[in-house]
């Protein structure tokens, strides 16, 4: 067994770790809301989130992935593939553990940020500034700006005009019987186009635009026409009438939440998996290149390791953001998750960068300002906001840690 076998079960390890805590970290993007605005227990959200993240990791998780940089640093100007390998395994142990302590502590942070800070350490080391993409480290910390007040103002809009519109109104429930249907309509509208523009497999279908938004359009549409028939039987009663309405909001909110978590199983699980691809290939044929097939068994592994970081640790970082900085209902967490989802689908598409994380916080404050800022925790906001600025420095740095001690061992 030579250096490259070594490294590669190693990475097998680091993988699976950094599965586990995109599970554990992760899950609060997409199943927080809903917990804490009591549309499912803690123990529903662990197993629902579970399966569908593996269920989306495993069939909808791509199989070609770019895995060497994630654009950050040019791995073909480091000649010598036995030095990107090893940084590599450095950049997954650095990221998971950063975001294990993150999760330890109960706060979110963004995986993928994670991984680009622990990429930039080590390619700073192993081939000096000229290889990082500096642009690329740019629009990383716009998205500290971007996601979170992109999605707050978003989450804020939708709430406010879900009070105004059927909660503040007399004849709410004749309003809610109006707007309902609409906004059933616009939720599936959004999860169509969210599913045939940012899942590997909607991808891989190419549909045109026109196609792909007719298609949305017309699955929208029909249930829009059945929310209305469903929501004709609000009772007239302003008592049952309040608890119906809150009910059909949790019906949508909990039908987002579940799409997030499919789709963050198909789109995260490269984070944890694609590094290890790299690092195969390099220790089989000892080449370097930009992408690498990722083998089944390989997307099967990341996805049972972020179901069991769900299952282990998921209600830590899930309470914090469900609970610790705003109170949320239904309808409140409804606009949490529409806008979380709008603000990925809208930003990524007009090549904005975002990060689902920083979005589903934002969100969850939107909502919350909408009642005022008292109804919002800045405690608690300002430490997850430490963390997030501290997430690529941090993981840098131990990257750096971790490659220099391995190569100097191992070279």
């Amino acid at each position: 067994m030579d250096i490259y076998d070594v490294f590669f079960y190693l990475s097998l390890f680091a993988g699976f770790m950094m599965a586990f805590n995109l599970g554990a970290n992760d899950v609060a993007n997409s199943m927080a809301s809903a917990v804490g605005a009591k549309a499912i227990s803690i123990k529903q959200a662990v197993l629902i989130a579970g399966v569908l993240n593996f269920a989306g990791a495993v069939f909808l998780g791509s199989q070609v992935t770019a895995t060497v940089s994630k654009g950050i640093i040019n791995a073909d100007a480091i000649a010598d593939p036995k030095i990107v390998m090893i940084g590599m395994f450095a950049s997954l142990l650095a990221a998971g553990l950063w975001v294990l302590i993150s999760t330890l502590t109960a706060l979110p942070v963004s995986s993928t940020h994670s991984i680009v800070g622990s990429i930039l350490g080590f390619g700073l080391v192993a081939g000096g500034p000229d290889v990082v993409n500096w642009m690329k480290m740019v629009g990383i910390v716009m998205s500290w700006i971007i996601s979170p007040f992109f999605a707050a103002t978003i989450a804020y809009l939708i709430f406010t005009h879900i009070r105004k519109t059927i909660l503040f109104q007399k004849d709410f429930i004749h309003q809610a019987k109006k707007w309902a249907p609409i906004w059933m309509g616009l939720t599936v509208l959004l999860i169509s186009l969210s599913f045939l523009y940012k899942t590997p497999f909607g991808k891989n279908l190419h549909l045109p635009f026109l196609g792909s938004l007719a298609i949305a359009l017309s699955i929208s549409g029909a249930v829009w026409f059945a929310g209305r028939l469903g929501v004709s039987k609000l009772v007239g009663d302003p008592e049952q009438g309040a608890e119906a309405v809150e009910e059909t909001f949790r019906k949508l909110q909990v039908g987002t939440s579940c799409y997030v978590a499919l789709s963050q199983g198909a789109n995260d699980v490269a984070n944890a998996i694609g590094p290890v691809a790299a690092i195969y290939l390099i220790s089989k044929e000892h080449i370097l290149s930009a992408n690498a097939e990722v083998p089944i068994g390989l997307l099967v592994m990341g996805g049972i390791g972020i179901a069991i970081g769900i299952a282990l640790l998921g209600h830590k970082v899930m309470g914090t953001v469900g609970t610790k900085i705003t109170t949320l209902t239904n309808t409140r967490g409804f606009a949490v998750d529409f806008g979380a989802a709008t603000t990925v689908l809208v930003a990524s598409n007009m090549g904005l960068p975002v990060s689902s994380t920083h979005a589903a916080v934002g969100s969850v404050v939107g909502v919350g300002l909408a009642r005022g800022f008292s109804a919002v925790n800045f405690k608690i906001l300002g430490k997850i906001v430490v963390y997030w600025l501290l997430t690529v420095p941090i993981a840098a740095l131990t990257s750096i840690i971790i490659f220099s001690l391995l190569k100097w061992a191992c070279i």
